[in-house]
């Protein structure tokens, strides 16, 4: 019985302590719904065996079946009061139900057995259909946790097989006889009950695991729903703000208080150009991130000299990094280094690495741009001595709607989107893109492409 019972559910998933305890929560769930059906049934069985064979042996199974449901009882109510147990606590649970389920199996199996007794050598149909009903009904109801029930369905099995077999032993019955018949008759019953568990807890595995995708999935989603609802707060602080600014500067215009000849005048003027080229950058991030998810963006391979790339990134950028104190500056560098890449894509990419790194060094900091060459790849290093980035983070930072500080006071504007756009354009282009904390401070982001001209 054991190596076929095993057999039958070897498929059966390993889980960890969160499902465990899910599916001890269903068990306990069916146990106590089916508390007084459990025990109307009982109360017919004893009452047969009371009034057709033994009083005396009724009351004493009626003793341990009151002490066994007893015992599951309040096994199970403690186990409904608690809403978040340890490992701990769910294995000792898990070893209280599989001692409630070796008593309660061994008094039914008992109770079978001896009524078998009572009856001497012959028929022992009213033992065996308790027996079957009794096993069916585990296989119906107590699959939720595969070691509670094949422990169940191993003492029902022996005891199954035993009445039949005692009889053959005892009277010395040669193959003719019927006891043989009754034998096969319980192999092939038993056969049949196994059968129907492995359907039943094939059906309760399966949902129990549909359950837990859908439980995954509607986390993901909450966390999803709130990231995004992060992201829109900020569009609408980036968004807030140039214009803003681009209003008051206009409404100052208008309002004839400035002379088109004065300092002032073209002060303003240079305020509403610099916040309309941020808006401008803004709608650009957008327009990009929303052709990278229709699938619509375009590249356009050819040879690219990375050197002159880097160049000319650090050229637009420096303006940039002026308004934070900030230097960009090159490392020595081979003459003609090229990749094929789009070259608009790539320096769009650089371009974040070194906006990034002077937004987040401190002022009068430098930010370094390496290139690292070998045989067969290509390394773009951006490093800064700013605060520095945890690796851990790192799902985060190319996160699409993600922010290492999304609130209205973090120190330095932007989307967040920059990233997220850079990782697309670097998969794009079959490369890898990563960051590393820097062993004393600040961060280094790179980005590595396959070189064109191999040596």
């Amino acid at each position: 019985m054991t190596s076929e019972t095993n057999s039958t559910f070897g498929k059966a998933r390993p889980h960890d302590a969160e499902s465990l305890f899910g599916q001890i929560e269903d068990y306990v769930e069916v146990g106590l719904r089916l508390f007084w059906q459990r025990q109307m049934i009982f109360a017919a069985a004893l009452c047969l065996q009371a009034f057709y064979y033994s009083l005396e042996l009724a009351l004493l199974t009626t003793a341990m079946i009151g002490i066994s449901e007893a015992f599951d009882y309040r096994v199970f109510k403690s186990i409904s009061k608690v809403q978040t147990p340890t490992k701990a606590i769910v294995r000792k649970w898990l070893r209280q139900i599989q001692f409630g389920t070796i008593l309660s199996a061994g008094i039914i199996s008992f109770f079978a057995l001896s009524i078998a007794t009572y009856q001497g050598i012959g028929n022992h149909f009213m033992p065996l259909f308790f027996l079957f009903a009794a096993t069916l009904f585990s296989a119906m109801n107590n699959h939720q946790i595969l070691s509670v029930l094949i422990l169940r369905m191993t003492i029902y099995g022996i005891t199954f097989l035993f009445i039949p077999i005692r009889d053959i032993w005892l009277s010395g019955a040669s193959i003719e006889s019927e006891l043989w018949v009754q034998l096969f008759t319980s192999v092939f019953v038993l056969y049949f009950i196994i059968d129907c568990s492995r359907i039943y807890l094939g059906f309760y595995q399966d949902n129990r695991s549909q359950l837990e995708k859908l439980q995954k999935e509607h986390e993901i989603t909450k966390v999803a729903l709130n990231a995004k609802s992060e992201f829109l707060a900020t569009i609408s602080h980036e968004l807030r703000t140039p214009l803003t600014s681009i209003k008051g500067s206009l409404d100052l215009i208008n309002s004839g208080a400035l002379s088109t000849s004065s300092e002032s005048y073209q002060r303003v003027l240079n305020i509403a150009q610099r916040n309309s080229e941020r808006l401008n950058a803004l709608i650009n991030e957008l327009l990009d991130l929303q052709r990278m998810e229709s699938g619509k963006m375009t590249y356009e391979f050819l040879p690219v000299d990375v050197t002159h790339l880097l160049s000319q990134s650090i050229s637009s950028t420096q303006p940039f990094a002026d308004a934070f104190d900030v230097t960009i500056k090159m490392g020595e560098i081979e003459d003609v280094v090229c990749v094929l890449a789009d070259e608009k894509r790539l320096e769009q990419v650089v371009a974040n690495f070194l906006s990034n790194a002077a937004k987040f060094s401190h002022r009068g900091g430098e930010v370094e741009v390496l290139l690292k060459v070998t045989p067969d790849t290509v390394r773009i290093e951006v490093v800064d001595r700013g605060v520095g980035l945890e690796e851990s983070q790192s799902d985060k930072v190319f996160d699409r709607f993600s922010q290492l500080d999304s609130s209205d006071q973090r120190k330095v504007g932007g989307t967040g989107l920059g990233m997220n756009i850079s990782k697309i354009i670097v998969d794009a282009h079959g490369g890898e893109i990563g960051y590393s904390r820097n062993e004393t401070v600040g961060t280094t982001f790179f980005v590595e492409l396959e070189r064109l001209n191999k040596k």
